[in-house]
Parts: structure tokens; C-alpha cells; sequence
């Protein structure tokens, strides 16, 4: 927000009041476009805020400026590498469907020693369009030769959720999103499991399998 504003504070202070960003505890609202959107969704706004032009000129720089930032605060929840890697081994098929940039998305699971148990990423500009649409999910089934109720779509979002309904995959819900274990009552009608971190897959799988 601030390298694009190029100093204007009066640009500035729209593009947070669309973003619903509070600026004095440095914290974007749980109901912010930015918390599940893409560019392509909110961009308009930022557009009409900084009297630009919307349009894939500014979501790329847009996307390059996320990528940049979201690399320097890269921070994982619990140990993804170690746990993916678990799940891979169970000869599970693993990928990332987002609605950041794909580049951002192979980027920072680069960073998280990700890359080499994923066969499938894809981002909101991956061609599958974004979520609460199908897209992305019904891509990751049809790569692997799956039915849509052998896949499960974790997420801690209501459009990641909406997505996994869509396609017809199972629905489940991380409770790791802005609001934490408050988000319950929101997320909790559109999924079928809820679940408080992805620490507890592999035993929510092993209850699914022999249950």
C-alpha cells in the first residue's frame, strides 16, 4: 500500500479504508477483501483509491509487491515441511490451490521446503480462475484421475470451503484464519469437518480410513 501511493497520503489512507486495514495496530479486519481474495477481486478498488487504471498491469505489480513482502514475513504455522512430508509418504496426492499470484504460491512453498511434495499449484492467475469457484480443485482432481470425493480441500476460509463444495470434494476447515476458533460459527455450516490446525490431518485421516 505504501509503494504504491508513492508517498500521497491521502492515496494511502484510501487504500486502507478499502482494504479495511487499521493502521494504528497494524492489522487488516477479518472481514478485509485481502484476507481470501486475489488481486483481480480487490484491485478495482485499490485501482479507483490511488487513480489508477484497473487492469493486469497493476494486479501484476500488485502480485510482485505480495510476493516480495509475503518472502520477507514468511512465517509457518507449526511444521508444514514435516507434516506434508508425512502425508506424502502415505503415497497422498498434495497440492496448493490460492488466491494469491501461482508465482508467490511456488515461491513460498520454495521457501518452506515445500516444493518437492507438490504436484499440483495453482493461483488465482493459473487459469483455473479463483475461489469460491471450483476451478482450481476441479483441475487438482482431474491431473490425478481422482474422484472428487477422494479429495479433501483444507482451508480456513469461507472460499475455500465454498470452492471445495463446489467440486464436490470434502470441505475442511482449519481453525488458523484471522479469527481463530471465533471463526467456528462463520466457517463451521459450509464445512464437513472442522479441524483446529492441519496437525490434526493425520488423524482425522486415519478416523476417515478406519472409521
Amino acid at each position: 500500500m505504501l509503494a504504491l501511493s508513492e508517498g500521497d497520503r491521502a492515496r494511502l489512507e484510501r487504500v486502507m479504508l478499502v482494504s479495511e486495514y487499521v493502521e494504528d495496530q497494524r492489522r487488516f479486519l477479518p472481514t478485509s477483501p485481502l484476507i481470501a481474495g486475489s488481486s483481480a477481486h480487490y484491485g478495482p478498488l485499490w485501482a479507483e483509491a490511488l487513480g489508477r487504471e484497473p487492469g493486469e498491469a497493476l494486479y501484476r505489480e500488485m502480485d510482485e509487491l505480495f510476493r516480495e513482502g509475503g518472502l520477507r514475513h514468511l512465517t509457518p504455522i507449526g511444521e508444514p515441511a514435516a507434516l506434508l512430508g508425512l502425508l506424502a509418504g502415505r503415497g497422498l496426492h498434495l497440492g496448493i490451490a490460492t488466491n494469491d499470484a501461482e508465482a508467490s504460491a511456488r515461491a513460498q512453498a520454495e521457501a518452506l521446503g515445500l516444493t518437492g511434495l507438490m504436484s499440483f499449484v495453482a493461483g488465482y492467475d493459473s487459469g483455473y480462475g479463483g475461489k469460491p469457484d471450483p476451478g482450481m480443485v476441479t483441475a487438482f482432481v482431474e491431473r490425478h484421475g481422482l474422484h472428487p470425493s477422494e479429495v479433501a480441500l483444507i482451508g480456513d476460509s469461507t472460499h475455500d470451503l465454498l470452492a471445495a463444495r463446489a467440486a464436490g470434494v470434502v470441505a475442511v476447515a482449519v481453525l488458523t484464519g484471522p479469527l481463530r476458533d471465533a471463526a467456528r460459527p462463520e466457517i463451521e455450516p459450509h464445512a464437513d469437518h472442522v479441524l483446529g490446525t492441519i496437525a490434526d490431518l493425520p488423524a482425522w485421516l486415519d478416523g476417515a480410513l478406519h472409521g
